[in-house]
């Protein structure tokens, strides 16, 4: 359907006919100016000519408008308000005499008219205009807007002081006579100290002062909402994007996740973007995969963008399943270029430990084992007691990161010695009520048989995973590499599948365990599950491997190799993985690269990519660069998630239960996209239009 302000729809639409707010969005839209077809032969003392039209006649005159269809111009003004037949209803297409048309129907008087009244639709009246008191009463009202816009850019800047140092903006009693208001208010008594114009506003401000609870929230939304919209305005402009994706449990024991963006900006860097938290009503993998494709959906809205996102990689939730499949498989059937990419730097004994602990009774067992280094971390007392009979320490837990695999051999190797220390401190006089309390339960903890039976079980399994994740780190590290070490995992997981009766036997044979085989049926029926799970998920973790094979393409140190011997399959395969890359011109790009000897001196994918780009060769080598750009992008690590969750706890551990989600997003941008904040052009001015847009507010803040 045409617009509004084509010369079709105004004719069959008369403009007066229209709503007000129609007639507003017509004006906001101005003429239309199409490249119109229009060519006019003529004959100058014998000679023919062929006058044609150019869109340059549209920068010369503003007023002017065309229509496709009757190949014809008009005048935008008298369109609309009724005029000279010929620029309003008729068109004119004589080109010969154009020129004379325009200048004699810009001299009448219906056209100057038409163009004052389009001028004023929407305005104050002429004579309120002209007004001398109107006039001062804009000058007074602009000079208050920026006075008050001054002061709201120093409160903007205390409160990203406070998301870059992760300080709660809010104390605990903000009235004005406490001595406990928050570091969001000391910053505005500080900044009120060394400049007049914050001092005169915080000492007599009565209708905004500006550091209210309500006002502090508002502006971290619009601080929220600038930043998201940079981000998404590079994530449209840039070929190729992934994800990373990550959830946690806040400290009210809520579900949330972390989206962060990977890509190459417009300077040629890539950078990884943090995006949100997002609340989930729980962590199946429905609610889940329905929330990130939200998000999604919202950065690429088109079908064509969809193909931008090329992969996606997971902190935990990747190994949701749902009743339709996994979240990465629900992402990838909308987006069919986004590869699930296994982080090879990410430990693997967390990813194993997340998956089978969807088991409730796993779950149990690794929240009991936690414990362990916590009862013993920063209390020099018990690690006395630990040293002098275990002569062991126990490997310190992180704020990110589940039990690591020594824990698990350490309490197994060392249960009767570590009984005999929590007898110890039960026992002695020394020890303050928790610290007894707390052993106590320890001490039942390792006197428990499915503790024990998990334990036993765990022991059995770490060992196998540490030596997949060890062969993982290896330089040289290739498809066939991949696939021969995965099946050799998973058949020393069935190994241990198989021994699991075994398992249970000895339980049973030690006199501290009674027999009991129901209870020990039930256990060998979860442990399976267990070993299932992990077989499972490693195979699924592992599928996708090709982007490896592809990277090996452009590594330098092979070129010489290469040159001896193209890598056909490895370009087949690429190719086969990434469809957008055309496969005979990259094959010649790439013999070309693999010939000149210069191109081995390349430190890696990125410095290559910059070559190109800073000798501008990108056109030359298109398949080459569109290959580097998606082997830069394509994420090998997850630290990035984690470190918003390091920075998510730390935030909340600052403000506990108190704020709302956009709240803690807010202040999690402010702290880890800081150096992106600070790039952002006007920031704060940015921050200033969408607060003033929000409602309508006592304050002004809007220039007239």
């Amino acid at each position: 359907m045409d617009k509004m302000n084509t010369v079709e729809q105004l004719l069959v639409k008369s403009f007066i006919g229209l709503s007000y707010e129609d007639r507003l969005q017509v004006k906001r839209l101005g003429p239309h100016q199409p490249d119109l077809i229009l060519e006019q032969s003529s004959k100058d003392k014998g000679k023919e000519y062929v006058r044609r039209f150019t869109t340059s006649w549209y920068e010369k005159k503003k007023w002017l408008c065309g229509s496709a269809s009757r190949k014809s111009l008009f005048c935008f003004p008298c369109l609309l308000f009724g005029g000279e037949v010929a620029w309003s209803q008729l068109g004119i297409n004589d080109l010969k005499h154009l020129s004379e048309k325009i200048k004699k129907h810009e001299s009448c008087k219906s056209h100057l008219d038409n163009a004052v009244k389009l001028a004023m639709l929407g305005n104050k009246s002429i004579a309120t205009q002209l007004d001398e008191s109107y006039r001062v009463g804009i000058r007074k009202h602009n000079e208050e807007v920026e006075r008050n816009r001054y002061t709201l850019s120093k409160l903007i800047d205390c409160i990203r002081f406070c998301g870059v140092f992760e300080l709660a903006v809010r104390g605990h009693d903000e009235i004005e006579s406490s001595l406990n208001s928050g570091v969001f208010g000391g910053l505005v008594d500080f900044v009120s100290s060394i400049d007049r114009v914050m001092e005169k506003h915080v000492k007599s401000a009565t209708v905004f002062k500006g550091t209210s609870k309500t006002v502090q929230n508002e502006l971290l939304d619009c601080m929220l909402d600038v930043a998201r919209e940079f981000i998404v305005k590079q994530l449209r402009s840039t070929e190729y994007v992934a994800i990373h994706v990550g959830d946690t449990t806040d400290v009210s024991t809520k579900c949330q996740s972390a989206l962060v963006y990977r890509y190459i900006d417009g300077n040629g860097k890539v950078v990884e973007r943090f995006f949100g938290f997002t609340h989930l009503q729980n962590l199946s993998a429905e609610s889940f995969a329905t929330n990130l494709l939200e998000q999604l959906d919202f950065v690429f809205p088109e079908n064509n963008d969809k193909q931008k996102l090329i992969s996606q990689s997971y902190d935990g939730a990747n190994v949701l399943r749902g009743e339709t499949g996994s979240v990465q498989r629900k992402v990838k059937d909308i987006y069919p270029n986004a590869h699930y990419v296994h982080s090879y730097a990410h430990q693997l004994c967390l990813f194993m430990e997340q998956a089978v602990s969807r088991i409730s009774q796993v779950r149990i067992f690794f929240c009991d084992l936690s414990g362990f280094p916590a009862f013993f971390s920063r209390f020099p007392k018990r690690t006395e007691v630990l040293d002098a009979i275990v002569s062991r320490r126990l490997p310190r837990g992180t704020a990110t990161r589940w039990i690591n695999v020594r824990t698990v051999n350490i309490v197994y190797e060392h249960r009767e010695d570590l009984l005999e220390c929590f007898k110890t401190i039960e026992s002695s006089r020394e020890f303050e009520s928790n610290s007894v309390r707390e052993a106590r339960a320890f001490i039942r903890i390792l006197q428990d048989r499915e503790f024990v039976y998990f334990l036993s079980l765990f022991h059995e399994i770490m060992p196998h995973v540490v030596e997949l994740y060890s062969q993982l780190q290896k330089r040289d590290i290739d498809t066939v590499f991949v696939e021969k070490i995965t099946a050799e995992f998973v058949k020393n997981i069935n190994k241990v599948r198989e021994c699991i009766e075994e398992l249970g036997s000895k339980l049973s044979a030690d006199s501290e365990f009674p027999q009991c085989p129901v209870v020990l049926k039930k256990l060998e029926q979860v442990a399976k599950k267990v070993c299932d799970i992990i077989i499972v998920n490693a195979k699924e973790r592992f599928a996708f491997t090709k982007h490896l094979v592809s990277a090996k393409l452009l590594q330098s140190d092979l070129f010489e190799k290469h040159n001896q011997g193209f890598p056909m399959q490895a370009l087949n395969d690429t190719v086969q993985t990434y469809p957008m890359l055309n496969r005979e011109r990259l094959r010649t790009e790439l013999c070309i690269i693999y010939e000149k000897p210069e191109f081995r001196c390349a430190s890696g994918a990125m410095a290559l990519f910059r070559f190109f780009i800073e000798n501008d060769l990108q056109d030359t080598f298109s398949e080459t660069v569109t290959l580097l750009r998606i082997l830069i992008t394509t994420p090998m690590t997850t630290t990035d998630p984690e470190r918003c969750f390091s920075t998510l706890k730390k935030i909340k551990t600052l403000l506990r239960n108190t704020m709302n989600q956009d709240r803690l997003s807010a202040l999690a941008m402010l702290s880890i996209e800081k150096q992106l904040v600070h790039e952002i052009p006007d920031f704060n001015k940015k921050t200033i239009e969408k607060f003033a847009a929000q409602k309508d507010r006592q304050a002004k803040f809007m220039y007239k």
